[in-house]
């Protein structure tokens, strides 16, 4: 049995994490850099979005003075995503929500709540020692754990496009390079990382595919574009925004049930039967 506590403050997973924390993965772990003319630079990286492919053509921060991009540049883009019924997870069925104003369905946690077990093992102590019971070694039975709760995971599949841009040759090389030995020469060319303690797994396809005009004489820019294609197995809880309930709740777990104590009173006297009445009159 479990009573309800209060809500854990902790983020849910959305489309809006899995994308951070690929956003995050590529510019900070990766951390890419290359050489340019003013020495070994970090790479920026930004998402393309819709309304980023207007601030690509309009942002001046992104452009030179002439209107040229300025490169090297990585971008990154969500191409789509899609349920897919042969990626269940860890969670299978579908499990029903509680049905209460708080929610949840899964356990993602457990957690001993210190304070109330160790009140209740005073107490218990007190109550032996009023008793004249022996007050040593004792197994205290009545752990109180806290437990958090989130709706049932949805599992997709969300496919990315990294798009690399440079310059010059041996800066592709520069950047291309970390993705190839990301992917590694296992079948199952995988990496995962971690966003507000969840933690997704991410696969690298094994084309790249390049694209340069440096064989293009004509007045354009010179760049060299290489797109990598990842594939995140990723799970939604929630509903985010539209959701009405919490998002992840703490329970708290009964140890003890205490029923008031009644009180019966035996042998009552009815009050026709002093006169030997058979019925009431």
């Amino acid at each position: 049995m479990q009573k309800i506590n209060n809500e854990l403050a902790l983020q849910p997973s959305s489309l809006e994490v899995v994308d951070t924390g690929l956003f995050r993965f590529i510019n900070e772990e990766l951390n890419l850099h290359t050489k340019t003319n003013k020495g070994l630079e970090k790479v920026p990286v930004i998402w393309l979005g819709a309304e980023r492919s207007y601030q690509i053509k309009n942002n001046k921060e992104l452009r030179d003075s002439v209107g040229k991009l300025k490169l090297p540049l990585i971008s990154i883009n969500r191409e789509t995503f899609e349920m897919d019924t042969g990626f269940q997870g860890v969670i299978k069925p579908n499990l029903y929500e509680q049905r209460d104003y708080k929610g949840g369905s899964f356990k993602i946690a457990s957690i001993i709540n210190q304070e109330k077990t160790r009140n209740f093992a005073n107490k218990d102590k007190a109550k032996r020692l009023k008793n004249g019971q022996e007050t040593g070694k004792y197994k205290n039975k009545k752990v109180v754990y806290d437990e958090y709760y989130v709706p049932t995971p949805v599992y997709v599949n969300v496919s990315y496009t990294i798009t690399l841009r440079t310059e010059y040759e041996i800066q592709m090389n520069d950047l291309l390079t970390p993705f190839i030995k990301l992917r590694g020469n296992s079948p199952s060319n995988s990496f995962f990382y971690v966003i507000d303690n969840h933690r997704y797994e991410a696969f690298i396809d094994s084309s790249f595919n390049e694209n340069q005009n440096s064989t293009n004489i004509a007045e354009e820019e010179r760049m060299f574009e290489t797109k990598v294609l990842v594939k995140v197995l990723a799970y939604l809880t929630g509903d985010g925004t539209n959701r009405d309930k919490p998002k992840v709740t703490k329970r708290e777990t009964v140890v003890e049930i205490k029923i008031s104590r009644e009180r019966v009173v035996l042998n009552d006297q009815l009050p026709w039967k002093k006169k030997n009445n058979k019925y009431r009159e």
